[in-house]
């Protein structure tokens, strides 16, 4: 699924290089740039260079000195919590529960277990092509609902409130949105299916109706979501190194962070940035 890219520039490549690597993403779904010393400014610095990066709108995530990173980590500095640990336990496209997803992920691993590192992708390009005959025409011209709701995490702020106010400020300020269940990717003109077990709850037909009862279990099931083997032949395990910056198509790829229940160290960066192009087509039409 991947390719690796040894030693690129990251900070001093011109703009055809830079548009160069984004084909390389969108047409291997993962380039793994290797041998990377960034700064965070610098990384961030990268991710403007690549579109419009997209700040996370909960500021618990945040680096310190720079909101665009998204910080995972289960260690502390100075006895105080850094970003969020444990993020990512269930496949999900990042922002799909927002109006407006980003084209492009980028993953920069700050520090790497010695053990278990990796991340699970599934091409939903490759699910969709193979998705049997009866499935295909059943979510034809469809559209999914995804909500943050189940897999959303308590903040410090939280403690103490009624879970009722705090489940009424989710549903406020991240009310459930819906895309279609198959879109074409903008630039490789790919049908994608688009849905995630952790944040697809509903799918409507075209007339507004409900879909049969199942399908969305349906869906999972045929793509291999639901499997917790991880053995499905549509599961894919993308290893890291230190000093690797991982960038990957946010549009065809569904993914799940590996974690087990042995403690190990880990933290890592992310930059999510919009590309140039339509998240799909017709998205921002009135």
């Amino acid at each position: 699924m991947g390719i690796d890219v040894d030693q690129f520039d990251a900070l001093n490549d011109p703009a055809d290089d830079l548009a160069a690597l984004k084909q390389l993403v969108y047409r291997h779904r993962i380039v793994v740039l290797r041998n990377q010393r960034l700064s965070p400014a610098e990384f961030v610095e990268f991710g403007h260079r690549l579109g419009e990066v997209e700040t996370y709108y909960q500021p618990m995530y945040h680096h310190p000195e720079h909101k665009e990173i998204f910080v995972s980590s289960n260690v502390k500095k100075d006895g105080e919590q850094v970003g969020v640990p444990q993020t990512g336990k269930f496949w999900h496209h990042d922002y799909s529960f927002m109006p407006r997803p980003f084209g492009l992920t980028l993953i920069y691993p700050q520090v790497v277990p010695a053990k278990n590192r990796g991340t699970f992708f599934i091409d939903m390009a490759k699910a969709y092509a193979e998705l049997p005959r009866k499935l295909k025409d059943e979510i034809a011209g469809t559209r999914s609902f995804n909500s943050v709701r189940r897999f959303f995490k308590i903040r410090p702020t939280d403690v103490y409130r009624p879970i009722s106010e705090v489940m009424a400020e989710i549903e406020r300020e991240t009310p459930a949105i819906a895309h279609p269940t198959v879109f074409t990717h903008p630039v490789t003109g790919e049908p994608l299916l688009y849905i995630s077990e952790a944040l697809t709850y509903r799918i409507e037909n075209a007339d507004g109706t409900p879909a049969r009862d199942g399908l969305v279990e349906d869906l999972f099931e045929a793509v291999g979501q639901a499997d917790r083997t991880f053995e499905h032949e549509n599961i894919h395990l993308q290893t890291f190194d230190k000093g690797d910056l991982l960038i990957w198509d946010n549009r065809s790829l569904v993914h799940r962070a590996l974690h087990t229940t042995t403690y190990e160290p880990t933290v890592s960066h992310r930059v999510t940035v919009h590309d140039e192009y339509e998240f799909y087509p017709g998205i921002n039409a009135s």
